[in-house]
């Protein structure tokens, strides 16, 4: 998830422009179409996607529509010509819609007819929905837990301000942990100049670094998921989060303490005097985040609800989170959402575009399953880099799928099972994660913190700026480091085939990740 967040909540007029006949008949027969590929689904639910042994003709073709999407979203939001235009979610689901659709119009001509719904089946009932569903309520939810107040911007206090952001952003998620925190550590460093390095450190923990634990912390994780990985997995990467997270907190209380010796005396004595308590408003809501943890660890339609012999049926996790959105709006003290200037623009913008991706990514993700064996990546850094390096300046969720995918053909070949080796899945995850802060457009919660800064006063970096006197001086020497500790051949263990007596288990994914729509 990415792109700019942050500025369709500032400047949502553009999104929010009355629906006139039209767009109210083309939500008719979105609604409509919606309704008919969950219908499909529940009664395809048990058949297994085919797994090509031969990529489409002219696949070249075929990846064009996915590769122009993501261009989209990178570039232009930062043209002077196209960033008022880009910032309307209509215009942004006219061209998501427009590059899934001629994915759509490659498959007629390269498969057939026959092969449209089970593509749009794959993509929308199966990842789609389960995807913009948790987002949606995760976003909701956070929105309405509020954190005021304006302590002593002492060093430690940011750094503990850091951490404490980087622990719960696994279990609220980033966007949540990001939206929570940054205006009450923007008003307790009100008062200092040096405010910048602050905020990359932010964007560094709290909107990417932490999200790595669980799969609602950040959107690729809950993608691999969706493909099977345990929902518990992702804490086997406790270790290197907590590395990763240690490291850049010793060096940002470094940092600060050198720029908080570098403020003016009077400055420093209007932030000892200007305190106000921490208070914290909406506590109902964590109730109802522990709510949905709970639907995505145990609700699904592919084995009993834990400790009964009842299945649930399809879609009763995304049921259950809709009704936990209500439940928080209900009871929700008024204008707690209002104090944190919630709307649902930023949420709507990852829905128009991602309906796109999911559809458009469809194409490469086959290719992938045919041709992935033959990229040469073999070892858990081959795809930390890989992933993080397309991570760092494309979306990393479909990022993620995409070495997902060509690690999972690797395995096929090599193992003939339905595994991912362990240490090829952690380099993927990390990479994903860790790198989504190499840039402003690597992970959604990062232009949305730094628009806020800016509000604030904050005069933030430059896209450049920002990569080149934080992201890869600082960033790149800890990953570096991470690759050494953690990634590299010496220290993994060898291939896990379960088919072999004593060895490790491996990652276990399902045949086809199309089918679990409705819970995992």
């Amino acid at each position: 998830m990415r792109s700019q967040l942050a500025v369709s909540m500032t400047e949502s007029t553009a999104s929010s422009r009355p629906i006139g006949f039209f767009g109210w008949l083309a939500i008719l027969a979105g609604a409509v179409l919606l309704g008919y590929l969950v219908c499909y689904n529940i009664q395809h639910l048990h058949e297994h996607a085919h797994t090509p042994h031969e990529a489409p003709p002219l696949w070249g073709i075929g990846v064009l529509p996915f590769v122009a999407l993501l261009g989209c979203i990178a570039v232009l939001p930062l043209l002077p010509a196209t960033h008022h235009w880009w910032e309307s979610n209509l215009n942004r689901l006219g061209v998501a819609l427009l590059c899934g659709g001629a994915t759509l119009v490659y498959y007629y001509f390269a498969e057939g007819a026959d092969s449209i719904l089970p593509t749009l089946n794959h993509a929308v009932p199966a990842e789609y929905i389960p995807f913009i569903v948790l987002l949606f309520s995760l976003y909701v939810i956070s929105g309405g837990i509020c954190l005021k107040g304006d302590l002593a911007a002492h060093p430690m206090t940011n750094t503990a301000f850091l951490a404490f952001g980087a622990i719960i952003a696994s279990f609220v998620g980033t966007t949540g942990a990001s939206m929570l925190l940054i205006r009450p550590l923007l008003q307790t460093n009100s008062e200092r100049k040096h405010v910048v390095h602050t905020v990359v450190f932010f964007i560094f923990l709290v909107s990417n670094i932490g999200g790595c634990l669980l799969p609602i912390g950040d959107p690729p994780l809950f993608l691999g998921y969706l493909r099977g990985v345990s929902f518990f997995w992702t804490f086997h990467l406790w270790i290197e989060w907590a590395v990763c997270c240690g490291i850049l907190l010793v060096i940002y209380l470094a940092l600060d303490t050198f720029f908080y010796k570098k403020e003016a005396m009077f400055d420093l004595r209007r932030d000892e005097t200007q305190k106000q308590p921490l208070r914290l408003s909406g506590m109902i809501n964590i109730l109802w985040l522990a709510g949905i943890v709970a639907c995505v660890a145990a609700v699904s339609h592919q084995r009993p609800l834990p400790g009964t012999d009842w299945t649930p049926f399809p879609f009763l996790r995304e049921i259950l989170m809709f009704v936990l959105v209500g439940l928080s709006l209900v009871t929700t003290p008024k204008g707690v959402r209002e104090e944190n200037r919630f709307n649902y623009a930023a949420i709507l913008e990852v829905a128009a575009l991602f309906i796109g991706i999911f559809i458009a990514m469809q194409a490469p993700i086959g290719v992938l399953r045919v041709y992935g064996p033959e990229l040469g990546l073999t070892e858990p850094w081959h795809f930390f880099w890989a992933t993080g390096s397309l991570s760092s300046f494309l979306d990393n969720a479909p990022t993620y799928v995409v070495f997902f995918e060509t690690a999972r053909s690797f395995q096929e070949e090599a193992l003939a099972t339905t595994v991912i080796r362990e240490p090829l899945l952690i380099g993927i995850s990390l990479g994903a994660v860790f790198m989504g802060a190499m840039t402003y457009i690597g992970n959604g919660p990062n232009f949305m913190v730094k628009a806020i800064a800016e509000q604030s006063g904050v005069k933030m970096p430059s896209f450049f700026g920002y990569m080149f006197k934080y992201s890869i001086p600082l960033l790149i020497p800890v990953f570096f480091l991470i690759t050494i500790i953690f990634l590299t051949e010496s220290r993994q263990p060898p291939p896990a085939d379960p088919a072999r007596a004593g060895e490790t288990p491996a990652v276990q994914v399902e045949t086809t990740p199309a089918h679990d729509a409705g819970g995992h």
